[in-house]
């Protein structure tokens, strides 16, 4: 059977096409050269194989039909989902230009003629130029039968050129490693020395990384092997098959293979833009194929695997990318390029990897703490240098943009291991807070959770480190473009401390040793600050957070955040509480990952959860104030559910969408992620916002600071390993014995909340209560003073001057002024100088992106045209966000609104994500 032959092309259901019920990529060594010029990636990756233990699979098994349950305990690693956002191929397969040759290679990868690809026997007539264009093989695809072995990896818009078995035998002659370690496997030694040294290699323990990585880079660099070496190749539109003539079994597979192959400008996995300072930039998009069109890799949660890379870039540009430690680059000989390397060493999904190159500069300290006085010494001072020089203090100062509304997204440095590098200059620091007087306010640190050891595999693991226990603030860095690193400096950088601080405070150990946070274009389509309007006039929704999937986006660790930087501490909410969700993405999303992928909430709806907990403590809020402010943000998001429950498919609105096959594979181990495509998917938050609710039920059952402690205890047993909704919900049902006692069991949980759509009775109730909180009354008193004013303006002629009423309003938080502005989006009429009273009143034009979007609703819904400028700047600076703002535009059938619709989807139409850009498109075209 073909892969995509049992796949209806009329469903919106992502297909995972790798065979990892067969073997597995256990290691990939990336070898990319960044083109501006003609917005591609070209280069290689190498792929270090294991056959599945007792697999004897042959090809007539690989596209396996029948349904058979993953192992539970997975446990190699950590996975994140990232935002969804379809994007299809846009051009033909091209002939590539040269593969980039390796200045130092000790052994000359071999330069071989590739076979031509062409489109495959038969494809002719019979299928559409799009599938045409999503099809190539090598010459010598036919050759091969049914009765080899294939392996399937997830690829798609990549032009591949050559794929070809590694000989790593001159590798293994000088590593010194022993022959004992290859025997203990099935007796592979005898048959074939290479796939012994690999799996030698494979098996080395995690004492031995260096080592490990040094021997992986030393065989990624060998020639092709001698006789049979070019391996066999078909590419079709989600997938890369490759085959080794008369090989059956994936035990007699080459155990490593090198793919040459090269991007494409429209691929789904990066973007091609422009930073705010109008320079060039290309990063990781998070959209739903995640990684498939940036490298062939196995996409699989289960298919954990770590990996080091090698990008080539212009002298003038930072690489940043999910490594462990801070990558300095080196000069590539004569060419005006520098070569940056990065690698992990714990077991990571391929979606984690990710990639940011662009004119960035550091953000600067303005007065660098003194590092924490506890007993962490961790060796040099992290830098990097992104040319020959050092970026001079005019350079943070210079040419200071508009508002800071952009996004903040921060590709990880992950994996813990004791030979980090942590100590840290202004450049990457860690901050004493005893000095600046940020105590834990909850102690959430008490439970008996020390009997609990590791549950993973083999690899480096913080969790273990003493040192890693009591470091609070991990070494953190902010990039950005040169107009808006001083902004950057106020609203992110003096933040992370204090959030990195309460997150430790609140779960306990830091998974990742650094965290690096990058200020990204405009476009970039996963917003954490994006959110569903209260009354959309579209049934569109808003997706925030990435990528992660999301990542999300994410692909990694990122920090998303948006607003006004600079409008002081109530200003910071916003960006302060989107800080606190990508952190706790380090637990949830990443060293803790959903083992299926349908389950989004695992990671989203606990970092929704997670984020009001930390933000607070960050902030230092009483137990009153704490529990007062997330009453106020479990209504906004209520109102935000609500809406998006009432204008989507009840398809979209379940957290386990298998329901009980969850987890489940083919027998080859391909299988689909349901609705990944579906373009409304894309924009909902379902996932963040009744996953959140959910959690907060289980809280008011158990109690608040019980059930934190209970994540710390969950934290300590889980990490490393990939999990279902079962795991966490049995564990916690154990841990509190009396709450099933009362009714509340597994059966009830997935009844209630996970497996059907709308809204469960509990929240209904709750939502009562919220509503007639003390914040909540405040903000009514306040709209009622609004409406009276807007009333005392009706009927009044024009002739005379008239006075304003004098009022007081009462000042009002971030939060309290987003529901005041919903619930003014309620009235019928608002007077043009009520309008004008309200932005000037609340300086709405400096308010963060959620103030911001609900005073753009209104501007549109009350054709305030004194302030559409307002719109058109909002449109443009907070572009995947703007997306509703574009149907109220056009829903309301006004010329003047129209218009201006039409030209800021003009304005914006080469750099705003092409998701949002095909809806968008859709509603004004």
């Amino acid at each position: 059977m073909e892969p995509d032959e049992d796949l209806d092309p009329h469903t919106d259901d992502l297909p995972l096409r790798a065979n990892t019920n067969h073997i597995l990529v256990r290691h990939y060594v990336l070898d990319l050269t960044v083109h501006f010029d003609r917005q591609v990636i070209s280069g290689s990756v190498v792929l270090f194989l294991e056959p599945c233990s007792g697999s004897g699979t042959t090809a007539e098994d690989d596209a396996g039909a029948g349904a058979g349950t993953i192992e539970a305990g997975v446990s190699r690693g950590a996975f994140v989902c990232r935002s969804r956002g379809v994007d299809e191929a846009e051009d033909g397969t091209k002939g590539l230009g040269e593969t980039p040759t390796r200045k130092e290679n000790k052994f000359g990868a071999r330069e071989r003629d590739a076979p031509e690809s062409q489109a495959l026997p038969g494809s002719g007539s019979a299928q559409t130029a799009a599938e045409t264009e999503n099809i190539q093989s090598s010459h010598s695809w036919e050759i091969t039968s049914d009765g080899d072995f294939t392996l399937s990896l997830d690829c798609c818009d990549l032009d591949v050129t050559k794929v070809e078995e590694v000989d790593v035998t001159p590798a293994s002659a000088t590593s010194g490693l022993q022959p004992e370690v290859a025997s203990e496997w099935s007796g592979v030694s005898s048959v074939n020395p290479q796939a012994a040294f690999i799996q030698s290699l494979i098996s080395m323990p995690s004492s031995r990384w260096r080592q490990k990585q040094q021997l992986f880079s030393l065989c990624s660099r060998a020639l092709g092997a001698q006789d049979g070496g070019l391996l066999h190749f078909r590419r079709d539109r989600w997938s890369l098959q490759v085959r080794k003539k008369g090989v059956p079994s994936p035990q007699e597979f080459p155990r490593a293979l090198r793919i040459c192959y090269e991007t494409r400008p429209a691929g789904g996995s990066v973007r091609w833009t422009k930073d705010q300072d109008d320079r060039v930039c290309v990063y990781t998009a998070g959209s739903p194929i995640n990684n498939r069109a940036l490298f062939p890799c196995q996409e699989p949660p289960v298919a954990m695997s770590t990996w080091q890379a090698t990008v080539r870039a212009p002298s003038e540009c930072v690489v940043l990318t999910s490594g462990e430690e801070p990558a300095v680059p080196i000069e590539d000989g004569d060419t005006r390029s520098l070569i940056w390397h990065c690698y992990v060493t714990m077991p990571m999904p391929a979606s984690t990897f990710t990639l940011a190159v662009g004119h960035w500069r550091q953000v600067a300290a303005e007065n660098p703490p003194a590092l924490e006085r506890d007993e962490t010494d961790c060796g040099e001072a992290a830098k990097l240098c992104a040319g020959p020089g050092e970026w001079a203090p005019a350079d943070l100062m210079s040419g200071l943009g508009s508002s800071i509304s952009e996004v903040v997204k921060g590709p990880p440095l992950k994996t813990g291991s004791g030979h980090q590098t942590a100590r840290s200059d202004s450049a990457s620091r860690g901050s004493s807070l005893e000095d600046e007087g940020l105590f834990s306010v909850t102690d959430y640190s008490g439970m008996a959770d020390d009997g609990i050891s590791c549950s993973h595999g083999d690899y480096p693991c913080r969790f273990t480190e003493q040192s890693a226990r009591s470091q609070r603030v991990i070494p953190h860095r902010v990039f950005g473009p040169v107009g808006l690193l001083q902004k950057a400096q106020v609203g992110v950088l003096k933040l992370l401390p204090r959030c990195l601080a309460a997150a430790h405070t609140v779960l306990g150990v830091h998974p990742f040793p650094r965290l690096d946070v990058l200020i990204v274009p405009a476009g970039f389509s996963s917003l954490g600050m994006a959110r569903k309007l209260h009354r959309p006039l579209v049934p569109v929704g808003r997706k925030s957070g990435a990528g992660e999937p999301a990542g999300e986006l994410v692909p990694c660790r990122s920090v998303l955040c948006a607003g006004s930087l600079g409008s002081g501490e109530n200003g910071l909410s916003l960006c302060g509480s989107r800080i606190c969700h990508e952190i706790a993405h380090s637990w949830f999303g990443l060293v803790i990952g959903a083992r299926d992928w349908t389950e989004e909430w695992i990671s989203e709806g606990f970092a929704t959860y997670l984020e009001d907990i930390i933000w607070a403590q960050a902030q230092q809020l009483s137990l009153q104030k704490t529990a007062e402010q997330s009453d106020l943000k479990a209504l906004l998001r209520w109102r935000r559910l609500s809406d998006e429950l009432k204008n989507s498919e009840e398809a979209l609105q379940i957290l386990r969408p298998n329901m009980e096959n969850t987890g489940r594979a083919s027998e080859s181990g391909s299988s689909t992620v349901k609705h990944a495509l579906n373009p409304d998917k894309t924009f909902m938050q379902v996932h963040y916002l009744k996953g959140y609710f959910l959690l907060r039920f289980l809280a008011s059952q158990v109690g608040e600071k019980q059930f934190i402690d209970f994540f710390r205890v969950f934290v300590k047993k889980y990490h490393g390993q990939l999990i279902l909704s079962q795991d966490f919900l049995r564990m916690l049902l154990i841990t509190f014995p009396d709450i099933e006692r009362k009714g509340l069991t597994l059966s009830a949980v997935y009844a209630d909340w996970l497996d059907r759509p709308g809204i469960p009775k509990w929240l209904y109730e709750r939502s009562a209560v919220w509503s007639q909180t003390r914040l909540v009354e405040e903000v009514k008193a306040e709209v009622v003073k609004w409406i009276l004013l807007s009333q005392s303006h009706q009927g009044k002629g024009r002739k005379r001057k008239r006075t304003e009423p004098k009022v007081n309003y009462k000042e009002v938080t971030s939060e309290q002024l987003v529901m005041l502005l919903e619930l003014l989006l309620e009235e019928e009429e608002l007077s043009g100088a009520t309008l004008r009273a309200l932005q000037r009143t609340y300086n709405l034009q400096n308010q963060d992106a959620e103030v911001k979007h609900r005073w753009c609703e209104l501007v549109v819904r009350h054709a305030y045209t004194r302030a559409y400028g307002d719109v058109e700047t909002f449109l443009v600076h907070h572009q995947a966000m703007g997306v509703y703002l574009y149907g109220e535009l056009m829903v309301q059938e006004d010329p003047e609104q129209q218009a201006l619709a039409r030209r800021c989807l003009s304005l914006v139409r080469e750099e705003i994500d092409q998701s949002a850009r095909r809806v968008v498109e859709k509603m004004v075209l």
